[in-house]
């Protein structure tokens, strides 16, 4: 079974999400929206099927990245997130929550032995290009 596919995202803490997103967008050229920013690419075992990374800052202490005392959280895509947590769990891996299904993936949380929040997500890259390319209009 495969386990991580790849980075899904990078969501970190700021003192202020929208100045920093202003920053990234006039000196690095970022095209910035309410969400941060996502980084399209293709596969390389099918070019012909898109898929996105999302950088996302968040305010100081944002309830999303919590009970990590981290200021950031690694998000990785995964493949077929419904047969990978019970297998985490027997592996003694601490699981957050349940599994949500939104309409452009599947989420779960889990914590590494630090107690460093990781978001594993298997996407629906089709989906979330829709909403990429309805935010970005």
């Amino acid at each position: 079974m495969k386990r991580v596919t790849g980075i899904g995202g990078i969501l970190f803490e700021c003192e202020q999400p929208s100045e920093m997103k202003a920053w990234y967008q006039q000196h690095l050229g970022l095209q910035t929206d309410d969400y941060g920013t996502n980084f399209e690419w293709r596969h390389s075992d099918d070019p012909s099927k898109k898929g996105f990374t999302q950088w996302s800052p968040f305010p100081k202490n944002a309830r999303y990245l919590k009970p990590s005392n981290q200021s950031f959280m690694m998000n990785f895509r995964v493949e077929n997130l419904a047969d990978l947590i019970p297998v985490l769990k027997a592996e003694g891996v601490t699981v957050l929550d349940e599994m949500e299904v939104l309409d452009y993936g599947k989420f779960v949380h889990i914590l590494d032995p630090e107690g460093n929040k990781i978001e594993l997500w298997e996407p629906m890259d089709e989906a979330y290009d829709l909403i990429v390319e309805g935010r970005t209009k």
